[in-house]
This record gives C-alpha cells, structure tokens and sequence, in this order.
C-alpha cells in the first residue's frame, strides 16, 4: 500500500469490505439518533438531483423519518425533498422516479435560475468577469441557500451526500453541495453506495448511470470521472486498499492534496496542514 494510501483510508474511514443490510442500519439510525438528540429539530431537508448520491440519502432519511414518527408518535418529523432545476434538468424524469421511490413526505421545486443569473449579472455590471465554471459554483451554492431556507422554515437540518469517493477528491462546491449539516454517506466509496442502493430495491437505472455534477453550460452532463481523470473503479479499490495503476493513485493523491482547505473550516493560526 502506497504510504499516503493509508493515511488516506484513516481519514476516509473506508473498508475494503461491508455489510451492506448493517451499513444501511447504521445510518437510518445515525439520522435518528440526530434529530432525537437535537430536540428543537424535526425535518430533513435534501435536494434530490436523480443521481445515486441524493437518491441513497434521500431513501435513508426518508427510512429514518419514518421509523421516527411510528416509534414516538409525532406527525411533525418529516422528510423533504427538494428539486433544485437550474432551468430544465435533463433528466429531471430520473429525479423525479428517486423521488417516488423514496417515497418522500413533502417535494418542494425551487427553480434556480432566476436567482443566479441575477448574482452573475451584478457581478458582471461590476467588472467581475464570471467564467461558465465559476457560474456553476454559483448554481451549486445557490441550490445550498434554499436547502437552508426551507430548513429554517421547518425546524431542520440539511442532509449532504458527500461519501468517501467524492470526498477524497474534493469533488464538490465548497460551501455548495459541501455545506450540510450531516453526511449520513460519509465512509462508503461509490461501488458501496451502489450496493446499498440495490439491497434496498432502488430501480437500477438510478444507480448505473454515469455520475455527473452537470454544473457547467458549455461542457453540459460532462461524467465526474472526464472531470477527474480517473475511473470510480480506480478511486474505490484506492480506497478498499487495493494497488491501481501508478499514474491513477498519483491523480487521486494529488486531489486529495490540492483538494484538502475543503475538509476543514475556515484556516486558522493554528492550522499547520496548509503549509
């Protein structure tokens, strides 16, 4: 195992193997276990793009909600999903099939576009010149700014997908889809998020598709993995431990340096993994 390899994997907290039925167990009862400690809340709040990530957290939070209102009777705990178009999505139809599967308490659809082209065009009437990769950023923290409206609106918290495989790269908007408040798929890499998906009785199409943040205009539903330049595969049996190809574990580790200031808060005097 490479040296930074090991580390890597510590801090991921991933294993090369799981237990699919008790992994999903562990985070029903982690999202439960939340909400009952934090008396003051009562919904979860997570936008669902009908991709793997959001589709497995949606299922897990919605599996906890309701588990919640059997075992204490009260009707308030809920689960909302939330679209966040920018526009028109795509595949709006496979977020819309996740969110009937998951059977969510409440969908609410909050269309973005509106509000960022209004941010990009003050900033352009400002002299700020906004590349397409820098308005997408925007998208993502904008969709971020309604998961926390809706959550003040209803006593909740916000869910965030960030998993193991997503994490290691830093392939997410900082204070964007990285702002949440908890991450109920944080240890598994990808191929496991699969497995669950599939215990659970996901439609296969959610899971098998090509990941895809889908943020930028002029490269539109470019795959997470021509973004990185290295396979899910490669970046999963990195993370169980395994040996893969040089060139690919040179590519993970230098995201997971370049990528580091987005797994800490703001850097302090005291920070010294920066320097």
């Amino acid at each position: 195992m490479r040296p930074l390899q090991e580390k890597i994997i510590a801090v991921e907290k991933t294993q090369p193997t799981i237990d699919v039925t008790a992994e999903i167990r562990r985070s029903v009862d982690f999202l439960k276990d939340y909400l009952l400690k934090n008396t003051f809340l009562k919904t979860y709040v997570l936008g669902i793009s009908g991709g793997q990530d959001s589709t497995l957290a949606g299922k897990l939070a919605q599996m906890a909600i309701s588990e919640l209102r059997d075992e204490t009777g009260d009707s308030t705990y809920q689960f909302i999903a939330v679209r966040l178009p920018y526009g028109v999505q795509a595949d709006e139809a496979d977020a819309m099939a996740a969110i009937e599967w998951m059977q969510a308490d409440q969908v609410v659809r909050i269309d973005i576009e509106a509000a960022t082209d209004a941010m990009v065009k003050e900033l352009e009437a400002n002299d700020q010149q906004i590349s397409d990769f820098n308005k997408g950023n925007i998208k993502a923290r904008q969709r971020m700014i309604v998961q926390y409206a809706i959550a003040g609106a209803h006593a909740g918290a916000v869910i965030g997908t960030d998993h193991a495989a997503e994490n290691i790269t830093g392939f997410y908007t900082k204070y964007g889809d990285g702002g949440a408040d908890v991450t109920p798929l944080y240890r598994l890499n990808k191929r496991q998020g699969r497995a669950l998906l599939k215990e659970l009785g996901a439609p296969e199409h959610l899971y098998l598709k090509k990941p895809t943040a889908d943020l930028e205009e002029e490269r539109p539903s470019l795959p997470d993995e021509v973004a990185l330049g290295v396979t899910y595969d490669n970046i999963d049996d990195y993370l169980e431990g395994k040996d893969i190809d040089p060139q690919a574990a040179e590519k993970i580790e230098n995201w997971f340096i370049k990528t580091e200031h987005k797994r800490h808060l703001p850097i302090t005097v005291f920070d010294e993994f920066w320097k």
